[in-house]
């Protein structure tokens, strides 16, 4: 294993701390427990946003703390749930008395911290949401999750979630549209080769050298099957095909198309994935309004990339353009 640490065991502390001082003008890092907030929380009369889960996601969720998206987000060890003893405060941190959104990636340990987190906030007093994210089309129970796993419209939600609290929404109104954005987004995954968990030393799974794993997730979790090595326009057929048709997308609709790198895909072969899926969606009678290409949310050093597809209407897509200003994203400031 070669990788830039220092001790396995500090990995995520260590990451923390230099993402706080590389964004110092945008958040606020609390060590004990481990979380981070925008510099501004509470914000006067808006709705918080808190996300979190393992991390080894990176950008995801930390990247997306700021103007227009999360108030707070709450990193676990890597692949491994925040606890509620670090949930618990940033929801308390963020709450301006208007309430807090959980948005939670549907995996076993995160649906059950955060509920438990959840439950002592409404103990002393603050109102909470919780929106599940369960946007794989991929796999239903797999070995993390009961039901689907949330992975790339993670970050959609977050993004146009986080536009309708800055606008001043209330609390149901945030929770909506956040359920909103994940009924009608859907994603799915490739990997080429495995990551390496750092604690871990070895790659999660064997891959051969001319075999890729169809609709894997995000912890490196099995897919729906190994197939050997194909091109590039081959395997965005395999994993765009699926979306579109469990998204029921025909003509006439209008989408965001995002194609996300695994953390180890240049950018080059992003781009020959996204040309591809752009034709695909067009043939389908569909139009790409908006379009986000990049490694946002991540599986370490994993090779591969995922296909999230999102049905727009006109307050999506407005959301969607909103100002925000976040480490991660960044237009309209």
């Amino acid at each position: 294993m070669k990788k830039l640490i220092n001790d396995p065991r500090s990995v995520v502390d260590e990451t923390v701390q230099g993402f706080g001082l590389a964004h110092a003008g945008l958040v606020s890092v609390s060590t004990d427990p481990l979380f981070i907030s925008r510099q501004d929380v509470p914000v006067a009369g808006k709705v918080g946003l808190v996300s979190g889960g393992g991390s080894g996601h990176e950008p995801l969720h930390a990247g997306y703390v700021g103007l227009g998206m999360l108030d707070a987000a709450v990193p676990g060890a890597v692949f491994t749930s925040p606890t509620p003893d670090q949930i618990l405060p940033a929801t308390l941190a963020v709450d301006s008395g208007a309430g807090v959104v959980h948005i939670v990636k549907n995996y076993t340990g995160d649906v059950l911290n955060f509920e438990t987190a959840a439950e002592l906030a409404e103990a002393e007093g603050v109102s909470v949401r919780t929106v599940l994210v369960n946007d794989d089309v991929a796999v239903e129970d797999s070995l993390y999750t009961a039901g689907r796993r949330g992975v790339g419209g993670t970050v959609l939600v977050e993004k146009i979630a986080g536009a309708a609290a800055q606008r001043g929404d209330d609390l149901e109104a945030v929770a909506a549209i956040a359920e909103r954005v994940n009924a009608n987004v859907r994603t799915m995954g490739v990997a080429l080769a495995a990551c390496t968990v750092p604690h871990a030393g070895t790659p999660g799974f064997d891959l051969a050298e001319d075999e890729i794993e169809i609709g894997i997730g995000i912890h490196g979790e099995p897919g729906r099957h190994r197939i050997p090595m194909e091109s590039a326009d081959a395997i965005t057929d395999r994993l765009l095909g699926p979306v579109l048709a469990d998204l029921k997308v025909s003509s006439g609709d209008k989408v965001l198309l995002f194609v996300n790198g695994m953390g180890g895909t240049p950018l080059s072969e992003l781009y020959i994935v996204y040309r591809r899926a752009a034709q695909i969606v067009a043939d389908a009678g569909a139009t790409v309004e908006r379009s986000l290409v990049g490694n946002y949310i991540t599986s370490l050093e994993m090779q591969g990339c995922s296909i999230s597809v999102l049905r727009l209407d006109d307050e999506l897509t407005a959301l969607w353009d909103a100002p925000v200003h976040t480490a991660a994203l960044r237009w309209g400031v």
